[in-house]
């Protein structure tokens, strides 16, 4: 399991493409689809260009889309359900029994605009120490990255996942880190990704939707 140099490894849960970002409205379900697909696929992209990443191991519910993934240099392994959390743990299973010397993080694939200088400087920082850290969203209320040793992993994802992860003791990553925190959950966080510049992926999809400049 996976042949990159570096210590971490990104765990990346992915919904089915057609079950994500409801709260993107003004797109219609197809439209939403495909830009769901392509966050997950520039979120790869960025991931494997990242110093320190050993790999991506993708965890989904939808088995064709993961193996997309894959294709582009991904493990994947499937969700078993039970919700965000346990899909995560579950991937911090998987990744021990193949890699147990690796440190497993958590990242969100809703960040079409981030860029691998923002990840790399977010994990050399998880690195610095041995104890359980996150980075905070741009609203400061979510969490976009959750990092921690094996033993320590207990990710709180959801509403209000920036307070629980520092109750439970884990550390916020300071820095700007701007395309680290910008995720997508509306239209306004998608103006605010647009800005500060989207993969290829989600290029080609805004493009096509009428979102973006030809």
């Amino acid at each position: 399991m996976f042949t990159r140099p570096g210590s971490i490894a990104v765990l990346l849960p992915v919904k089915s493409p057609g079950t994500g970002k409801s709260r993107l409205s003004a797109l219609r379900g197809p439209q939403r689809a495909l830009l769901a697909a392509a966050f997950a696929t520039d979120v790869v992209d960025a991931c494997l260009r990242t110093e320190g990443v050993a790999g991506v191991l993708v965890v989904s519910d939808d088995a064709d889309f993961a193996a997309t993934l894959a294709a582009r240099g991904a493990e994947t392994c499937a969700d078993p359900g039970g919700g965000l959390n346990a899909a995560l743990r579950h991937a911090a299973t998987h990744l021990h029994a193949g890699r147990p010397d690796l440190r497993p993080a958590a990242l969100c694939g809703d960040l079409p605009a981030l860029v691998p200088a923002d990840l790399a400087a977010a994990l050399a920082d998880a690195v610095t120490d041995s104890g359980p850290c996150f980075v905070r969203d741009a609203d400061r209320t979510g969490t976009t990255l959750y990092c921690a040793e094996y033993d320590d992993f207990d990710p709180r994802f959801g509403p209000g996942s920036a307070a629980a992860h520092a109750a439970a003791g884990a550390r916020p990553l300071a820095g700007e880190l701007s395309s680290l925190r910008r995720d997508v959950d509306d239209v306004d966080g998608l103006a605010a990704a647009v800005a500060l510049g989207v993969g290829a992926s989600s290029a080609d999809v805004l493009r096509g939707i009428g979102r973006l400049p030809r």
